[in-house]
């Protein structure tokens, strides 16, 4: 029996206690489940005798996107560029110091309390051992959200999510984290996410850990998952071909910004940005004689401290001029595909950069 097999009786047993109930769905079809405008968070950096703020890192600058309900967005970048850290305001974990975030038409701190958008997201992080409590065991802690949150049945829903996810309650449910295999416990995770009946789950490099095997096994029950359940997913990796595999649309994170959001295909077919060619040219090939002869990208990201003026990816591009290094590129739409949406001058005609609507050169 594959991990995803269910009898008849267990798969009635989950859908009536899992299932998200059609009037959840307050905007609509047509609304985005998750619209994030101008989003920002910097941490102070304090030193001194007195712990006085010195700096400020600028994790995430003016982050803005939206996810469509039922579609998932890959979130691609560098270690260090803001992706856990947008996940981690997405769903409240630390607070943000500008922007908005609207969940399904109600803005958080609005009209939406994070009480209850902590119902409709949740969340799977990349350290499957770490975020499990080791006192609980498994069944405690498939349950634990659904008992704080007063749903029905909170053990009974535990039960039925993991025999879904793979695990049989009758062998996992009294053991502990550390019985577990690292696979294991990031179905504990999965199944934990689901028993609170989200709408949107954000997983934070949840198969980055996992062998090729099981990785593959998780990524096939996410994606069973999401059809079953009506699931939206924000997935973060720095995998591509894991993106590629999962994700409807890509969204590519540079030193805090968006640089490029596109369709899979499309943005397969054409990068559109010059640090996303970097990262597609930086993917091992299976082609023996299609070697790199020279690195994609050169030197290390700026300091987020002191992040440069302009285009923050000017020090490290080979296509930039002297506007790259004093105006802040806008993030448009290309011509003929206003889909595929990038930050770079080589696209904007009216920028001033000599080769301004030419796009990016082979």
């Amino acid at each position: 029996m594959s991990a995803t097999d269910l009898s008849p009786s267990q798969d009635q047993a989950i859908k009536p206690k899992t299932a998200a109930p059609e009037s959840r769905d307050k905007g609509g079809p047509g609304q985005p489940l998750v619209i994030v405008r101008d989003l920002q968070k910097h941490f102070p950096v304090r030193g001194g005798v007195l712990g006085r703020t010195q700096a400020v890192v600028q994790a995430v600058d003016g982050v803005s996107f939206e996810v469509k309900k039922g579609e998932t967005l890959g979130i691609v970048g560098e270690s260090g560029c803001g992706k856990s850290t947008t996940a981690r305001l997405l769903i409240g974990l630390i607070e943000r110091d500008k922007g908005e975030i609207i969940f399904d038409g109600q803005g958080l701190g609005e009209r939406l309390s994070l009480k209850d958008l902590r119902k409709d997201v949740q969340m799977v992080f990349q350290d499957s051992y770490a975020s499990l409590n080791p006192r609980l065991t498994i069944e405690d802690s498939v349950a634990f959200g659904a008992k704080v949150q007063g749903l029905d049945d909170p053990n009974g829903r535990a039960r039925s999510l993991m025999a879904r996810v793979g695990l049989d309650p009758d062998r996992f449910a009294h053991r502990y984290p550390h019985e577990l295999s690292g696979g294991q416990r990031q179905r504990v995770n999965i199944a934990r996410a689901l028993a609170m009946s989200p709408r949107l789950v954000v997983l934070d490099e949840a198969v980055s850990a996992l062998d090729k095997s099981v990785e593959a096994q998780v990524l096939n029950l996410l994606s069973d998952l999401r059809k079953e359940f009506g699931l939206t997913y924000i997935f973060i990796s720095h995998d591509l071909n894991v993106v590629r595999y999962i994700s409807d649309r890509i969204l590519v994170m540079y030193l805090g910004e968006v640089v490029e959001v596109a369709p899979v295909d499309s943005i397969w077919r054409e990068q559109a940005h010059p640090y996303t060619r970097s990262l597609f040219s930086a993917m091992p090939s299976m082609d023996p004689d299609n070697r790199t002869q020279e690195p994609p990208l050169a030197g290390d990201p700026p300091n987020p401290i002191d992040p440069p003026k302009g285009c923050r990816f000017h020090t490290r591009c080979r296509f930039a001029s002297e506007v790259c290094k004093t105006k802040v590129p806008k993030l448009m739409g290309l011509s003929g595909n206003a889909d595929h949406l990038a930050a770079c001058h080589l696209h904007d005609a009216t920028s001033g950069h000599p080769k301004a609507g030419q796009g990016v050169p082979q």
